[in-house]
């Protein structure tokens, strides 16, 4: 096989994809490793890295459905999923395999029945600690890929679609902010903050609000050229006002992450500001997309392989680094964690991942390219669909 081409690389969104797996790390260090973590306020508010990767995921998916739609081959929904499953599922699996058969890697941990993750509904009532928690994200990522290109085709045969399309947007982050408010209102005052996590913060329905914004964008620059202009020409000021709304709404987050108001209205916030980091990341002409920081790119490349395995590589290496006189909270232990976790998210990245992309690349090279009887009802559907968005 021959190697992957990477696609044309974005500096602005490498740099977005890095920071968010540096915030993610910052995070579980405090909460697995040390609560006098030397990230300090930074790993307080630093699960905020997992909605920039909703933005990213958001945006990009939403982009590879749009301008498939509008091309002459059309959406194939089987050709989008299989695409997306060869992108995600063998890394997954494959950290799911070490967990599941190598009770030493669970390090004690109990485990949420195996089903549950094979199916990615081990977000819904999840309990906080178990073991391979954090794959709650993909859980929701993953319900995400199911479901919003078959929406989009839905939307995409009414009678004029992006009339519908921006109310739906609109409606699905009223929605999210109405079922915070009434899981928060029934459970919150019973259950305390436990309720939290269980109900609203690993919740799929309670925690689309940056997926939404990144789809949002996605459907600005496919279909309201101007709007994506106008946007693009003040990249820097989107840059400046979005990173002030991210602060703000870490500011928020940090002082009393379980308040009512903040629970309801905090999400939508982080999600604007998210947005607008996009816009900043995709203008041509603004800072952040101009600056290329050195290692982003390839910190960017094995995130998801990161994400996937350094919460656990940390907590196994607590002990034997304190064995050895390095303190957990201690630069030198944070360093050699992070160390192993980005050799290990790039051995698993060159061993997995890249093989199966070139398999992805080589057997469904990209949507609409490849014709398969069985789904020629589904393009068909694609091509009326995009018509009809373009009327």
């Amino acid at each position: 096989m021959k190697p992957i081409s990477l696609p044309h690389r974005i500096h602005g969104l490498d740099t977005l994809r890095a920071l968010a797996i540096v915030l993610v790390f910052a995070n579980h260090h405090l909460l697995f490793v040390s609560k006098a973590s030397p990230f300090g306020w930074l790993g307080d508010i630093g699960w905020i890295g997992v909605d920039l990767f909703f933005g990213l995921s958001g945006y990009l998916i939403g982009n590879q459905i749009f301008a498939a739609m509008r091309s002459e081959q059309g959406f194939s929904l089987p050709v989008f999923y299989a695409r997306r499953f060869l992108r995600t599922l063998p890394n997954f699996y494959v950290v799911l395999a070490l967990y599941a058969l190598w009770p030493w890697f669970r390090n004690g941990l109990s485990m949420p029945p195996l089903w549950e993750f094979v199916t990615f509904t081990q977000n819904i009532h999840l309990t906080p600690g178990t073991a391979f928690s954090h794959a709650w994200s993909l859980c929701v990522e993953e319900q995400f890929y199911v479901l919003l290109p078959a929406v989009a085709l839905l939307v995409g045969l009414a009678i004029r679609p992006l009339a519908l399309a921006w109310p739906a947007i609109a409606a699905a982050l009223v929605a999210g902010a109405f079922i915070r408010s009434s899981l928060w209102t029934q459970d919150m005052a019973q259950q305390g903050g436990y309720a939290f996590y269980t109900q609203i913060y690993y919740a799929s329905w309670c925690r689309f609000d940056e997926l939404v914004a990144g789809v949002a964008l996605a459907l600005i620059k496919n279909y309201h050229g101007r709007w994506w202009t106008r946007l693009a020409s003040h990249g820097n000021a989107a840059f400046a006002v979005g990173a002030g709304l991210l602060i703000v709404a870490g500011r928020m987050f940090y002082e009393d992450h379980f308040a009512y108001g903040v629970t309801v209205l905090g999400y939508p916030l982080l999600a604007l500001a998210v947005f607008l980091l996009l816009v900043a990341a995709l203008s041509p002409g603004s800072l952040l997309a101009r600056t290329r920081i050195p290692g982003a790119q390839s910190l960017a490349l094995w995130s998801y392989a990161i994400y996937l395995l350094h919460k656990q590589l940390c907590i196994l290496l607590k002990p034997a680094l304190q064995d050895i006189g390095l303190a957990p909270q201690s630069p030198a232990s944070t360093a050699v964690m992070a160390a192993v976790s980005l050799a290990a998210g790039w051995l698993l990245y060159a061993a997995v991942e890249t093989p199966f992309m070139k398999l992805r690349e080589r057997w469904f090279p990209g949507y609409g390219r490849i014709s398969m009887t069985s789904n020629g009802a589904c393009v068909s559907s694609a091509r009326n669909a995009s018509s009809a968005l373009t009327r």
